[in-house]
């Protein structure tokens, strides 16, 4: 993965001491709220409901065990001993004292990391695949130009102070596992037929108050111009980007007005006269970022292991964990595993200060030392020999981190919500909770099969409650928390909205809700047929009847018995 060079570090370096000298400056009355509310966010520091939060940048979700032990220690030193990973691929803690946030910023730069461009209206994290680099339907890596996407971003003093927040991920093979249709921008790589690589472009895609799936603006962007071309797109942005309404000010408002067409002849107005220019990318530069991710010193093994089969075969909870939480490898005799953050009664994300460190002792012993994180709020092993699958799997057991649920329902993606975020209309965390627990019996899991249930706390949609399977999204009702549900979302090549059923219910009904939408697809599926399938084959109107139905039917009962 990469590693800082001298100006990487010399600019972190120099962040930290102009921020600590803006964090004295504002605690001695120097600065005002106002003055002080920018530098903050440009340094990742949010204020939320009960303390500062404070988010860092995992470059499109690539660490090193000893970035995952500064995590642990940060956790234990600064914090209240956890910390929290994100649907961005990042991490948060959420309740450091603002006094000493610099301190962290320091500690982070020791190991190549910081906060930079986490918050505020500039180029946040650029976000890939998980599994990039080592899954077997992958064409071209798109690790190497995510970095070089970073770098060319990072600081842009054309892009620093956009309309709004800006979102990018890059995609590198056949599955869309960077869900590049929701982002600002999204870019895929291809190869054409003289087997040149390229991008084909989308634009306008987010989720949010208005949800937009992204739209094609260029078939392929040869990859010496794709920073051209995305400053290009950038450009059109800044230019008529709404700053008077902060809600139509995404870019995907702005596409939506002018239409993908008109959009796309400014974009290739303004492209013209940037091609060639300063952001043209050489082979050498190319070669300079690539060297980073090159594939680890790989031994020749057998593509299985008879010992770990015959396991398999004798336990059946490691076989349950290996069917779900294991994921096949280009390299024969190699695995990715995930560990789960999602066990029952834990908030999905969060991982303890002592998990962190036995997660980077996993990933030295059986992973080359690295660690990978999803926008699904799990981590990943990306190279571990089929032959310590067995030990690896009671390792990582003993800690808490290997819940069999990868892609079952349980396995749900969740913002902070309520109980931190003050932009939340409703808890999320205590719904997770409550769903995984109604479902917390594992053949049951299995027997339902893949399914993505997401849970925003509010419109924002930092739980992608829109392309969620079943989707979740707390509103605000006269002053209390209630709870719309939609079905039909999907994410990856497939990306689609889902459909509201009907009115919101209140947070005691969720998981009888959940449950009813489960029971009516057991009934109506086809054989091997997924709940996504199910939904698109039979539409949603026979999930909505008998939802509704059972819910006045409990209604009725409770009332009954208040009589």
């Amino acid at each position: 993965m990469y590693h800082y060079d001298e100006y990487d570090q010399r600019i972190v370096d120099e962040r930290v001491a102009q921020f600590r000298d803006q964090t004295r400056r504002y605690l001695a009355g120097e600065l005002s709220e106002d003055e002080f509310r920018p530098l903050r966010l440009q340094n990742g520091l949010y204020i939320q409901r009960h303390a500062p939060m404070l988010r860092i940048a995992i470059p499109y979700g690539n660490l090193r065990a000893v970035q995952v032990r500064k995590l642990a220690h940060i956790a234990r030193t600064y914090d209240r001993g956890y910390a929290h990973f994100t649907t961005r691929q990042n991490v948060q803690f959420n309740w450091p004292a603002l006094e000493v946030v610099p301190e962290i910023l320091a500690e982070l730069a020791t190991v190549q990391m910081h906060a930079i461009q986490t918050s505020g209206a500039c180029i946040r994290n650029v976000t890939s695949d998980p599994f990039a680099g080592v899954a077997g339907d992958e064409h071209i890596d798109p690790r190497p130009w995510a970095e070089l996407v970073r770098q060319w971003s990072t600081f842009h003093p054309e892009f620093a102070f956009l309309p709004r927040k800006f979102k990018i991920a890059v995609n590198g093979a056949a599955e869309d596992r960077a869900v590049i249709q929701a982002h600002d921008i999204g870019l895929d790589l291809q190869r054409d037929a003289g087997g040149n690589a390229g991008f084909r472009v989308l634009v306008g895609g987010g989720l949010g108050r208005t949800p937009i799936i992204g739209e094609e603006i260029a078939a392929f962007v040869p990859w010496q111009h794709i920073l051209s071309y995305c400053e290009a797109i950038l450009r059109v942005y800044n230019l008529h980007g709404r700053r008077d309404n902060l809600y139509k000010a995404r870019i995907k408002i702005l596409v939506k007005a002018l239409g993908i067409a008109e959009f796309r002849r400014q974009v290739e107005a303004e492209f013209a006269y940037l091609k060639g220019g300063p952001a043209t990318l050489t082979e050498a530069e190319v070669a300079r970022v690539a060297q980073h991710f090159h594939d680890p010193a790989y031994l020749d093994l057998p593509a299985t292991d008879a010992v770990i089969e015959a396991k398999k075969a004798a336990n059946k909870p490691f076989a349950a964990w290996a069917k779900r939480n294991v994921r096949s490898h280009k390299r024969p005799g190699y695995a990715s595993v995930v560990l789960s953050l999602k066990p029952t009664g834990i908030a999905p994300g969060d991982i303890t200060a002592d998990q962190l460190d036995r997660v980077a002792d996993l990933a030295e012993r059986y992973s080359f030392g690295e660690v990978r994180t999803t926008h699904e709020q799990n981590l990943v092993l990306a190279d571990v020999e089929q032959r310590a699958l067995f030990e690896l799997w009671q390792e990582a057991r003993d800690a808490g981190l290997a819940t069999p649920n990868f892609g079952l329902l349980t396995d749900l993606i969740c913002c902070p919500g309520g109980d931190f975020c003050n932009l939340a209309n409703a808890k999320s965390i205590p719904i997770a909770n409550a769903i995984q627990a109604r479902f917390d019996d594992l053949d049951y899991l299995f027997d339902i099969g893949e399914l993505e249930l997401n849970i925003s706390g509010c419109m924002n949609a930092c739980g992608h409650h829109h392309v969620g399977h079943i989707g979740v999204l707390g509103v605000d009702k006269n002053g209390e928390e209630w709870y719309q549900v939609t079905i039909g979302g999907d994410q990856g090549n497939d990306t689609e909205l889902g459909k509201v059923i009907g009115p919101s219910f209140a947070a005691a009904e969720m998981p009888d809700v959940v449950e009813t939408l489960i029971a009516t697809y057991l009934d109506l599926r086809h054989a091997d047929e997924r709940f996504i399938d199910t939904v698109r084959r039979v539409g949603a109107v026979p999930f909505k009847t008998r939802v509704y139905a059972e819910h006045a039917t409990r209604k009725q009962e409770r009332k009954v018995a208040n009589v």
